[in-house]
């Protein structure tokens, strides 16, 4: 077959490139992408960065773009207030307005990075704009008359968190993000929601409230949640949260995480978060062993452009291979800065390890040690206990630390005068 038929749709790319969990209507929203529409996803703004566990709903943003559709990237000012029990075990901290504003702020820049909001190309929206100024009286009357409660409470999410304790004000949450898609449905001619598969039960509320008002029809997608073959969490490493804002994790950092997937997760990361053809991805994905680990640089260094600029992927990945090949290098490695007198009298080497964030402990530090992980410059440390002096560094003035095979942090003399 030719011609304008077999022209690929973002839903084919969503399908191809593995996005897609669930969908409520495949056929209608098959051949409503088929056209130009509007989407959108919201955000929990509880932090001032993004971390990597958000990247799948702005990967999809991002495609949506650039299929030519309009995204919307919702900040959850309002909902914020309240908390989403949606997939948690226990009661989000509450924040406060101001907060919730600040974090809204931080998390635009990241938001920049992915799409482009020139010319209403995308739209960055607040829910506190609208949802703050409700009346509770005329929303229960307008909206709440519309929910069942013996519905909701037949969802996932609310009977997971019905054995825990579920608040009023949590149990709310549905009525508000179903209210989210018809006001963006009615003044921003929003047909598609989009989120995590914990969002399902949420996202058909909101579809069943634009059917009840307007008697039209909107569509619903959700995304799995993202498990490395190893079977944790996508984003979760030992340190904590891989964030998307540099000064949480620096560009290196980031690079770092992305070229230790593990190899079995390797092509799917590519198709999930990066840009490269398909055709490509498949050919990365059928290396094997040591010719493995170029997918696995094209990965960090795709990601981390993305993210962090060209600059900052390059610097990390000269940094990286500096450091694979046995040279100390330059570039972007992690590096603390001591004082000189400072090692007059010696440090403890597992002391090191705890200062340079290596090990969030002393102990922890010692375990490293004490089980060989741990060395010094190109040497194995055997000694916990072991006392680093200024003859330690070499004539730079430097010294690194290293934790197993790919965790390094360089120490570097600050000769004060």
């Amino acid at each position: 077959m030719t011609g304008p038929s077999t022209q690929k749709t973002v839903y084919d790319v969503f399908v191809e490139r593995g996005f897609i969990e669930q969908v409520t209507d495949e056929g209608k929203l098959r051949d409503l992408l088929k056209g130009r529409t509007t989407c959108y996803i919201g955000f929990d703004p509880t932090a001032s960065s993004l971390h990597v566990g958000s990247l799948v709903p702005i990967m999809s943003l991002a495609h949506m773009q650039r299929h030519g559709h309009q995204p919307i990237a919702l900040v959850g000012g309002g909902t914020g207030l309240v908390g989403d029990p949606s997939g948690k075990t226990e009661m989000r901290q509450i924040l406060s307005l101001e907060e919730i504003a600040q974090n809204a702020e931080a998390q635009k820049k990241q938001f920049s990075r992915f799409l482009d909001f020139s010319e209403g190309k995308a739209l960055l929206l607040n829910n506190a704009d609208w949802l703050t100024k409700l009346n509770y009286i005329d929303f229960l009357r307008d909206i709440g008359v519309h929910f069942s409660v013996n519905r909701m409470l037949s969802s996932e999410s609310v009977k997971i968190r019905l054995e825990t304790g579920l608040s009023f004000i949590e149990f709310n949450y549905q009525l508000l993000q179903a209210y989210d898609f018809w006001h963006l449905f009615r003044h921003r001619g929003c047909t598609v929601q989009m989120g995590g598969s914990d969002q399902w039960g949420n996202i058909v509320a909101g579809i069943d409230l634009i059917r009840r008002l307007e008697g039209k029809e909107a569509y619903g997608m959700t995304f799995p949640l993202i498990m490395t073959a190893d079977g944790r969490k996508m984003g979760k490493t030992e340190k904590g949260a891989v964030w998307l804002d540099p000064e949480r994790t620096s560009p290196y950092d980031y690079y770092q995480f992305w070229i230790n997937t593990d190899d079995r997760d390797v092509s799917r990361f590519l198709a999930l978060f990066t840009f490269l053809p398909m055709e490509e991805i498949r050919e990365y994905g059928r290396l094997e062993g040591a010719e493995l680990r170029e997918a696995k640089e094209v990965l960090a260094f795709e990601t981390t452009r993305i993210l962090h600029g060209k600059e900052e992927a390059e610097k990390a990945r000269n940094a990286a291979r500096a450091l694979f090949s046995g040279d100390e290098g330059e570039g972007s490695i992690p590096t603390t800065s001591m004082e000189k007198n400072v090692f007059d009298q010696g440090i403890p080497a597992f002391k090191l390890f705890e200062i340079t964030g290596l090990c969030s402990s002393g102990s922890e530090a010692r375990r490293l040690i004490d089980q060989g992980g741990a060395y010094l410059n190109k040497g194995r440390l055997d000694k916990f206990d072991l006392v680093i002096r200024i003859e330690d560094f070499n004539q730079k003035g430097e010294l690194l630390l290293r934790s197993g095979k790919k965790k390094f942090h360089r120490i570097r003399l600050l000769d004060k005068k």
